[in-house]
């Protein structure tokens, strides 16, 4: 099937615009999966240092703990459309949802590193499951005019999970322990298991479909996406190619994807459609997802390293940074379906990433003595920008998609790209980081001078100050020149994290510029923007 043939392909007249109450409720259920899966993502992270303490991990080692989890949930994102079929989504859902509220709980009692990673990779492995179901749910259960109200939903789980994912992980860390961090899915996780069970319709299983099952398609995927991840993940701290594991999973990943795509595109049965990347609003929409990716988790990735490393704070404190940039996201959300009916979506779109782009701009000129007071404010323009990013793409992304079989193949597609823009953008800040930072301390370096007089004047302060503190002078003079050394690393790694807000600012501002080339959805065939 081509991408043309997807676009023309008719779709249903005459569907009631009324939602009854189970409806609602099974999409407020698998919504609810999709939160706790992407929660899970960046809860951890705030966690880190006290789960490495107690399963007596270094810091190479711990970095597993987040990476298992990413490898797993980006290879099933894809498969999901396809074995939701196979098992059909009810039971798919439910056998999911139930493993994994138990590895999440396997997680809290993970006795070492090895069993920590293992619980971490099948909990991404079911949680994985919860994000495009919840996306499929909404484009065959919910009719065209109310689409928009459950995109908008769905946003909350894409942009508002990874924004208060630290606070939440801070806090439990902080108050109970970092124990809790898994056990907090057990509740809504009965709650989405309650709601599918008694809301989602019994479909027949399709088995004799594994049969036909596109083997190879799927084993290249599994194979290049896991490498891929990994190389991501890894690679800045094991310097990348220099490094023989990176170097021969880069490799792997290179052959492995290549034959997926010749596979998918080449099989009369895929068990993903890649041709839904030909639709112009489908495939642009793919690429304005991968920067979305980007920002998402780049930008908190990159501002708790700040914050800890230049401005001393801890998990908590951290967290009620970030939070400003999460709870306006739930006074916007609302608001937008009912906005999507009266303004283009494209430009709600255009709009969101610009304003987006904005507030990372504001942090490229951070300086050692930023902190809480100044960054509130490019949190709160973040606020308003992101919720006007998800929504309004989904909606025109998807507005090509017919319902049926395709909706789990543009859901798997859609959502994996924003987890792969989410993994490249962090490889690519890690790095640029550790690169600008290395140069601007060398220029920084190349600037002081011993023979200077302010130097010199600087130093002798620093000497006078750890005399009165007991220091013999010799020990002083040492220590002073330590101290400047630290003073020059500091402002190196503050203009280093400057730059790579910048980057995160450039590419949402380029992403903005996608719009031009969208086309808005037609009356009837999408959005908000139709009706």
């Amino acid at each position: 099937m081509t991408a043309s043939s997807i676009a023309t392909k008719p779709t249903p007249t005459g569907q009631s615009d009324q939602v009854s109450l189970r409806t609602w409720i099974n999409v407020a259920g698998v919504l609810l999966g999709a939160f706790m899966a992407v929660l899970d993502i960046q809860i951890t992270n705030s966690s880190l240092k006290d789960i490495q303490g107690a399963l007596s991990a270094s810091l190479d080692e711990g970095s597993w703990i987040s990476t298992a989890y990413l490898v797993a949930e980006i290879v099933v994102i894809p498969l999901t459309g396809w074995l939701g079929i196979v098992f059909s989504k009810r039971n798919y859902l439910l056998v999911n949802a139930a493993l994994f509220v138990v590895f999440s709980v396997c997680c809290a009692f993970a006795w070492d590193l090895n069993s920590m990673i293992v619980f971490r990779a099948l909990q991404g492995f079911t949680g994985g499951v919860l994000i495009p179901m919840a996306f499929t749910v909404i484009l065959t259960k919910l009719p065209r005019a109310k689409q928009p109200v459950g995109l908008a939903l769905f946003g909350i789980t894409a942009t508002f999970a990874p924004t208060i994912g630290p606070t939440l992980g801070g806090w439990l860390t902080e108050n109970y322990g970092w124990e809790y961090i898994f056990y907090l899915n057990v509740i809504p996780g009965a709650l989405l298991i309650a709601s599918v069970w008694f809301t989602m319709d019994k479909e027949p299983m399709q088995l004799g479909l594994i049969k036909q099952g596109d083997w190879f398609g799927i084993l290249t995927m599994a194979v290049g996406l896991a490498s891929l991840e990994v190389v991501l993940e890894e690679g800045n701290r094991k310097d990348w190619f220099g490094n023989d594991l990176i170097l021969r999973l880069a490799i792997v990943a290179a052959i492995a994807l290549t034959l997926f795509f010749w596979i998918e595109f080449t099989s009369k049965k895929p068990f993903i459609n890649l041709r839904l990347l030909g639709l112009r609003n489908f495939g642009l929409g793919a690429v304005v997802n991968v920067g979305l990716g980007l920002g998402l988790y780049g930008s908190v990735y990159i501002l708790p390293l700040y914050l800890a490393q230049i401005q001393g704070y801890n998990a908590m404190q951290i967290g009620v940074v970030i939070m400003w940039a999460g709870l306006p996201q739930l006074v916007i959300i609302p608001l937008l379906p009912k906005l999507m009916q009266r303004i283009d979506p494209r430009w709600l779109l255009g709009f969101g990433c610009f304003m987006f782009g904005v507030s990372c701009v504001m942090n490229a000129y951070m300086t050692s003595q930023t902190g809480y007071d100044q960054l509130i404010w490019s949190q709160l323009v973040r606020a308003i920008g992101q919720p006007f990013i998800i929504t309004p793409l989904s909606t025109i992304a998807t507005s090509e998609i017919p319902p049926g079989p395709e909706a789990g193949s543009a859901s798997g597609l859609f959502n994996m790209m924003r987890n792969l823009g989410g993994s490249i953008g962090i490889a690519v800040l890690s790095t640029l980081l550790t690169w600008r930072e290395q140069l601007h301390s060398e220029r920084i370096g190349e600037a002081i001078s011993l023979y200077a007089p302010q130097t010199q004047e600087r130093l002798n302060q620093l000497t006078q100050f750890f005399t009165s503190r007991g220091a013999d002078l010799a020990s002083a003079q040492e220590q002073a020149i330590k101290a400047l050394d630290t003073i020059v690393r500091r402002e190196a790694y503050t203009m280093g994290y400057n730059d790579c807000f910048f980057f995160i600012g450039a590419a949402l501002i380029l992403c903005s510029a996608v719009v031009v080339f969208l086309k808005r959805p037609k009356l009837g065939a999408g959005g908000g923007g139709a009706h």
